[in-house]
């Protein structure tokens, strides 16, 4: 809600400060500049990133309006972990052998809708938890792998900050090629004399500047840091899924594990003690 809030902000001190300064919104309304300048950025972003990350990017951007990870998201993913290690603990490792192979119909996973739509993070819980069912892994070489593969993670979720980031730097250069393109154009209508039409290419060339600007600096630019705020966040519910199964791995009991698991949660969602203590008497 915020971001739109930020959006509309932009927009109206912008149109505002124009119009009681006497302009003329019509002056502003430059389809060819916005072809020029939206054409070459989008060319731009096509030729420097993979297909995937393209899709990941407008998926991602649709997505920035609202947050999944808010308080009710922690409290359910760490719910999930201390219900799956809970079972393991109590009822031995091979008894989560089938939530783990086929967790779509798991009776546990189920339960927590948030999990199981993110395949991702799915994968991550369901490939480790396989690991330690094996009991071939000793703790500390259990976080080493871990932590090699949310090295990999964590350069795939900056993947999409990052490409927006050169989008941002790149548009005020694509305004400048739409406005030395209209300088051209009004360059040609010199000989004609009709100082009209040239004051508006003139105005049009100045637009296409503008507009640029505007673009990398007050959408795509914030853009970029909500891109990289959410990679952010995401990596944390990693991080916090390591920190319980290394603990686990450990021999903590679950409860315990979880809260290793949740001391890692930054401040702003991070649930209290007291929250998953009520939580996981519910699971029970």
């Amino acid at each position: 809600m915020m971001k739109i809030v930020g959006m509309i902000v932009v927009l109206a001190s912008v149109i505002a400060g124009y119009m009681l300064s006497g302009g003329a919104i019509a002056a502003l309304i430059q389809p060819y500049e916005v072809l020029v300048i939206g054409g070459c950025a989008l060319g731009a972003f096509l030729q420097a990133n993979p297909g995937g990350t393209t899709t990941h990017v407008f998926k991602k951007s649709l997505k920035m309006f609202g947050s999944r990870f808010n308080h009710t998201y922690y409290v359910e993913i760490l719910t999930a972990l201390y219900e799956i290690l809970n079972k393991s603990r109590r009822e031995g490792m091979m008894a989560i052998e089938s939530d783990i192979e086929e967790p779509g119909s798991s009776p546990i996973f189920s339960k927590y809708p948030r999990l199981v739509q993110d395949t991702r993070m799915l994968a991550f819980t369901c490939d480790h938890l396989r690991i330690m069912a094996s009991g071939n892994m000793a703790p500390h070489e259990l976080e080493g792998l871990m932590d090699t593969g949310l090295g990999s993670l964590k350069e795939e979720l900056e993947h999409n900050s990052h490409a927006v980031t050169r989008v941002a730097d790149g548009l005020p250069g694509f305004g400048i090629v739409a406005a030395v393109l209209g300088i051209v154009v009004t360059m040609g209508l010199l000989g004609e004399g009709d100082q009209a039409a040239i004051g508006k290419h003139v105005a049009a060339a100045l637009v296409g500047t503008f507009l640029g600007i505007l673009a990398a600096y007050g959408f795509f630019g914030p853009l970029a840091t909500c891109l990289e705020h959410d990679a952010k966040e995401e990596l944390n519910v990693f991080e916090a899924i390591k920190v319980t199964f290394v603990a686990a791995a450990s021999g903590m009991p679950p409860t315990l594990a979880v809260e290793f698991g949740r001391s890692v949660i930054l401040p702003a969602h991070r649930p209290t003690f007291s929250e998953m203590d009520q939580a996981f008497r519910g699971a029970k």
